[in-house]
């Protein structure tokens, strides 16, 4: 992000830890992938350091490098956009938080695995403060809450996914995590491709947490350095 202006309240960091900014309102994803982009650019030029964003988005459909067609089920009026992230298709809108992680990997670990590993232990991290037990599942993108209790022997939901991409080890998009969106939302696509009638999908509000996005916001930056930065530790300069 050039500069936040009105769209962002960034927090100023020095050089050990992110630049964290959140957005004020929900922004379109057309923009919001060209000020990552450039942020990405900027990185990798050292004119900027690593950043994490905050944000909602307008609502929209993108579609992962693995998308198939036939898992978008009912579009409607939403747009599509393809996206160059690893995953399928994927529902973003009001309700959802979206985390943009612009991590340089030249100053940390160039390791993909071992970066997904971080990022899922940070998630689940930040929920596991906000009372839910979530985590990921061999096999199935993302992090998901068993629901066997509620829904029957098997039952799990996903709330939050991920959808990472790197550019020169610098990485970019990121992870969702549902606050309190419309889930009938995701009937629009078959999420992660999965046509099971064990798997659903979940929300903070769903889980009956009260947990706000304000909530989330804090989980999340109270558990980056315990999770990311003690698995990809960063190199001064």
């Amino acid at each position: 992000m050039g500069s936040p202006g009105e769209r962002y309240a960034a927090v100023s960091a020095d050089d050990t830890a992110p630049e964290w900014a959140t957005a004020t309102a929900p922004r379109p994803y057309g923009p919001a992938l060209r000020d990552m982009e450039r942020r990405v650019e900027a990185i990798l030029a050292a004119r900027a350091g690593e950043a994490i964003w905050l944000l909602e988005h307008e609502p929209v459909l993108t579609a992962g490098t693995s998308a198939e067609p036939d898992e978008l089920r009912d579009p409607g009026d939403l747009p599509v956009i393809r996206v160059g992230r690893g995953g399928r298709y994927t529902w973003h809108g009001p309700g959802q938080r979206i985390v943009y992680i612009m991590l340089d990997l030249n100053r940390r670990r160039q390791d993909v695995r071992l970066l997904v590993r971080a990022l899922e232990a940070w998630i689940a991290a930040a929920l596991g403060e906000l009372g839910v037990g979530a985590a990921p599942r061999e096999g199935r993108v993302g992090l998901w809450v068993d629901r066997s209790a509620d829904k029957g022997p098997g039952c799990e939901d996903k709330i939050a996914a991920l959808g990472i991409r790197l550019r020169r080890w610098v990485t970019y998009h990121g992870i969702s995590i549902n606050v309190a969106p419309d889930l009938a939302e995701f009937g629009r696509i078959l999420p992660c491709g999965i046509d099971d009638p064990r798997y659903g999908v979940t929300s903070l509000a769903d889980l009956g947490t009260g947990a706000s996005m304000a909530d989330l916001d804090a989980a999340l930056k109270a558990t980056f350095s315990r999770t990311v930065d003690r698995l990809l530790p960063r190199a001064p300069r």
